[in-house]
C-alpha cells in the first residue's frame, strides 16, 4: 500500500434472537440510542461508538453464540456507569465493580442474547507510582 490507511472505528456485529429485545437492553441499561431500526437489524450507538445486530437466521444460531460472545467496551467514570447498571441486576446477570491485575476496573453484564458485555476503564495510578496502570511487563 502506498497510502496510509487509518482505521477509524471497530464495529462488532452481533447475533440478536429479537433484535427489539436486544436494542432495548443496549439503550435502557447500556445507555446507547438506536440509529437504524428494523426486525432484521440495527444499529446502536453512543460517543461515535457502534454495535450492530442481526435477526439470527435460527435458534441453532443462537445456541452456537449464547455464552461464546462477548464484547469489550472501554469507558470513562465507569463507577457512575454502574450505579446505573446495577439497578437492572435482577432482571440481567451482571458481576459488580471490581480491579483486574492487568489495571482496568471492571463489570461484566449479560446481554438477552448470552452475550458477555465487559465493560472497563483504565484503574487510576497509584500515588506511589504515578506513571503506572497497574500493568505489569510481560518478559
Amino acid at each position: 500500500m502506498s497510502t496510509r490507511v487509518t482505521v477509524t472505528k471497530i464495529s462488532p456485529m452481533l447475533a440478536a434472537a429479537n433484535v427489539e429485545e436486544t436494542l432495548a437492553f443496549y439503550q435502557d441499561v447500556l445507555g446507547f440510542s438506536a440509529i437504524t431500526k428494523s426486525p432484521e437489524y440495527a444499529i446502536v450507538q453512543r460517543d461515535h461508538q457502534t454495535i450492530h445486530f442481526m435477526k439470527a437466521a435460527s435458534e441453532e444460531v443462537m445456541r452456537c453464540v449464547r455464552g461464546h460472545t462477548e464484547i469489550y467496551i472501554e469507558v470513562s467514570n465507569i463507577a457512575s456507569l454502574w450505579e446505573h447498571v446495577k439497578t437492572f441486576k435482577d432482571r440481567d446477570p451482571s458481576r459488580d465493580l471490581f480491579d483486574r491485575d492487568y489495571g482496568m476496573t471492571e463489570f461484566h453484564i449479560g446481554d438477552p442474547n448470552g452475550c458477555l458485555v465487559f465493560v472497563g476503564e483504565p484503574t487510576r495510578p497509584s500515588s506511589a507510582d504515578p506513571g503506572s496502570r497497574g500493568l505489569k511487563k510481560i518478559v
